[in-house]
Formats: C-alpha cells, structure tokens, sequence
C-alpha cells in the first residue's frame, strides 16, 4: 500500500484536533460551541449527563480515525488488513467529505430562504465559513492518504518465482 505522507499527517493532526475540541466542550468548555447553533448549542448551554457522555464519546470515536490513519504506516504483510485499510480510509474520507458538502449544501439553502431550519445568521456563518469546509479538508485528507492499493502477498511470491 503506498500512502501520502503528508496527507496522512494532516489527516492525523485534522482529527487529533476535532478530538481535542470534543474533548474541551465535554469539559465544560464553550468556546466555538455557539458557531456550531441550534440544538447543539441549546444542549451546551445547560448540558445534561447524556448529552456529556455523548459528546465525550465522539471525542474517543475521533481518536479512533487517527488510529486508522496511522495504521498504513505499518508493515502489513496480509492482503486482507491492506485492503481493508485502503478501503476504510477510503470511504472514510468519502463519508467526511461528503457529510460536510451536504451540510454545506443545506444551509446555504436555509440561508437563501429556499429551507428553513432554526439556525441563527452567526452559526450559518461559521457552518459555512469553517464547520462544513473543515469536515470536507478532513475528508480530503483521509482519502488522498493512501495512494493506491497494492498486493504484498502476491509481489512476494512474483519477485520469488523470478
């Protein structure tokens, strides 16, 4: 498996920081919690245990993505790990990106009036600005990771039949 270093260091750093956020506002922290609006902001304001847990638990999943992403750079020498690790970073970052482009999508909709959705001018501003651009760079990052996909198993056994 050939990977992209620098995307993969990206997409591991993206991730360690969207963790990181989580991670913050599970402590009580606020600050950007109002950029993201609507019911997520209501729930920050006055949280309850659910709602802690829950956001605590996305900040464990994120952490989850840079382990994926770290894994490429270890030696697998079985065919199955490798493919399953190329295609899971490579739907990942399908999902990533295309999460925040629907997203992106449906509030500048809610913005032009053509939906209508609760979410104040400041959140749409920062959705668009930086939420939904940021979950699309990720999605970048996790798919151009890996470059292409190749069979060690079967290289081995060419390269000792020859």
């Amino acid at each position: 498996m050939e990977i992209n270093k620098r995307f993969l260091y990206l997409g591991v750093a993206w991730t360690l920081l969207f963790a990181f956020l989580s991670f913050y506002w599970a402590m009580g922290g606020m600050f950007g919690v109002r950029s993201l609006g609507g019911s997520i902001y209501e729930m920050a304001l006055n949280p309850s245990q659910s709602f802690l847990a829950i956001v605590w638990m996305t900040g464990f999943i994120k952490l989850l993505g840079a382990v994926l992403l770290t894994m490429p750079l270890m030696k697998w020498r079985n065919s199955l790990i490798q493919k399953s690790l190329y295609f899971g970073i490579k739907i990942c970052g399908i999902l990533l990106f295309l999460y925040g482009l629907f997203n992106f999508i449906t509030i500048s909709l809610n913005a032009i009036g053509v939906l209508d959705f609760t979410l104040d001018r400041y959140s749409a501003f920062w959705r668009l600005v930086f939420w939904e651009p940021y979950w699309m760079l990720g999605g970048l990052c996790y798919f151009f990771s890996i470059k292409k996909f190749r069979n060690v198993e079967l290289q081995d056994t060419i390269s000792s039949k020859q």
